[in-house]
């Protein structure tokens, strides 16, 4: 199953060290298969996307997805794959921008050509072959036709999956320069948000991080002392205040760390996949 990580330190850019595959002993190692691809997102002081990515393949150097690399930002978000669409290249790995937005997914959507159909001149902003990719340009759609309103645009876009599409999940998280949302749906995957006061529970901690699976982990010095907010696909510490968001639930983190939720897809999908629905290589992505 693909992990997603998202974070946002509110108005303040701190600065964060990032691992997308902990240790040799990991998951890809325990399941005797390497992900598919790695990638993280971040933004400069001045807003401009900076996305670091590879797809993990026999002919490349899994080290990238093992070396640390130190970032300052207010938001991030990086992303495991497990490929269900799309070959193992660089244009189908994730995060994915589009408007000066960066977008990962975990799940699967099937009828491509339908969705295609309903990007129209959208279509020009996927380069690879994902459903992802397509996903997020449908999204950027709906944003545009609401001037710009990111959540409007989440919701609209997902409910026409949800009516018009057959699915087995959309679990996503999306950033600015300044703001994250993050939406789970339906119940196929857990997704969590945790919202960590400056130095945690504790209040003298620094954050420290790693996703039981062995996939990303992450440590910031800096929220010793600034609060955050993070999504993940598993809990990343033992900390008792994760949530995880309701089947339908849209979150949005604001640029001053105010949380807001609502119910964007309040009923199931039209077509929800089962496994036994998907191709052998989606079924095993998603499992």
């Amino acid at each position: 199953m693909c992990r997603l990580f998202g974070m946002s330190s509110g108005p303040r850019r701190v600065r964060a060290t990032f691992w997308l595959l902990d240790a040799p002993d990991s998951l890809a190692e325990q399941s005797r298969r390497e992900p598919d691809g790695t990638g993280l997102g971040t933004f400069d002081a001045d807003g401009t996307p900076r996305v670091e990515k590879q797809p993990i393949a026999a002919y490349q150097d899994k080290e990238f997805a093992r070396e640390a690399r130190e970032r300052e930002s207010s938001t991030f978000i990086a992303h495991i794959r497990y490929a269900s669409t799309g070959g193992l290249d660089v244009r189908n790995t994730h995060p994915f921008c589009q408007h000066n937005r960066l977008f990962a997914h975990n799940g699967v959507i099937a009828s491509l050509d339908a969705l295609e159909a309903e990007l129209g001149e959208y279509r020009e902003l996927v380069a690879g072959d994902t459903d992802s990719e397509r996903f997020f340009a449908l999204i950027t759609k709906h944003v545009d036709l609401a001037n710009g309103d990111v959540t409007a645009g989440i919701t609209a876009a997902s409910r026409w999956v949800a009516d018009n599409l057959p699915l087995y999940a959309i679990n996503l998280v999306l950033t600015t320069a300044t703001e994250l949302w993050a939406l789970r749906y339906p119940a196929t995957h857990d997704l969590f948000v945790l919202d960590r006061a400056a130095g945690g529970r504790r209040g003298d901690r620094h954050l420290d991080h790693a996703s039981p699976a062995g996939t990303v982990r992450t440590r910031s010095g800096d929220l010793a002392r600034n609060a955050a907010v993070v999504v993940a696909t598993e809990r990343m510490d033992e900390d008792p205040d994760w949530r995880a968001l309701e089947p339908g639930e849209l979150l949005h983190v604001s640029s001053s760390l105010r949380l807001t939720r609502h119910m964007a897809v309040d009923h199931p999908p039209a077509h929800l996949l089962s496994l036994d629905e998907l191709s052998d290589r989606a079924a095993l992505s998603q499992s």
